[in-house]
C-alpha cells in the first residue's frame, strides 16, 4: 500500500504522520490540505488584483490593503500547510503547497490586470469577489468545519474556534474601514 509519510520527514515527521492509524486518513487530509490549497489560491488571485488596483488608485490605500491582505494569509497558509503536514509528516511538503497557494495572489495581480483591463468596471470586480466568497464558503462548510469536529468529536474549541475566526475577520473589516 502507498506509504505517503515521506523518507525525509525525519523522526519528528514519522511519529506526526503515523498518529493517524490509516493510510486513509492520511490520504483524506492530504486531500483536505490540497482543496483547501487550491480554494485559497483562487481566492488569493483577486485579492492580488485587488491590491494591485487599490495601489494605482491611492497608494496608501494599497499599502493598507497589502498589510491587511498578507495579516490573514497567515491563518489561510496554516490551513493548508497542518493537514498535509499532519498527514505526511513532511515540513517541506506542507510549507510547499501552502507557499504555491500564496504565491497566486501576484499571478493575481499580474494576470487579472492583463486580462481585465479593458473590461475592468465595479460590476466585474464584484462578480469575481462574490464567486471567490462562494468558493470559500463552501470549503469552509463542506471541508473545514465537518474535519475540525473530527478531530474535536466533544467540541471543546471547534465552534468557539470557528466563532473566534468570524469575529477576528469583522474585526479586521471595522479596522480596515478607519484606516
Amino acid at each position: 500500500e502507498y506509504d505517503l509519510v515521506d523518507e525525509e520527514a525525519g523522526h519528528e515527521g514519522h511519529m506526526v504522520a503515523r498518529m493517524y492509524e490509516s493510510s486513509q486518513e492520511r490520504r483524506d487530509l492530504v486531500r483536505m490540505g490540497v482543496f483547501t490549497g487550491i480554494a485559497i489560491a483562487f481566492h488569493n488571485f483577486p485579492e492580488g488584483l485587488a491590491t494591485f488596483v487599490a495601489t494605482l488608485s491611492e497608494p496608501g490605500i494599497g499599502v493598507a490593503v497589502a498589510i491587511a491582505i498578507g495579516v490573514h494569509n497567515i491563518p489561510e497558509g496554516i490551513c493548508v500547510a497542518m493537514p498535509i503536514y499532519y498527514a505526511t509528516g513532511s515540513k517541506k511538503k506542507a510549507f510547499f503547497w501552502a507557499t504555491l497557494s500564496g504565491l497566486t495572489e501576484l499571478l493575481g495581480a499580474l494576470l487579472g490586470w492583463v486580462i481585465l483591463k479593458d473590461v475592468f468596471s465595479q460590476l466585474a470586480y464584484g462578480i469575481l469577489f462574490a464567486l471567490v466568497a462562494g468558493m470559500m464558503v463552501y470549503i469552509s462548510i463542506k471541508e473545514l468545519l465537518p474535519t475540525a469536529h473530527r478531530y474535536d468529536p466533544r467540541d471543546r474549541v471547534s465552534t468557539l474556534s470557528f466563532i473566534g475566526g468570524m469575529v477576528m475577520m469583522a474585526l479586521s473589516l471595522v479596522l480596515f474601514n478607519f484606516s
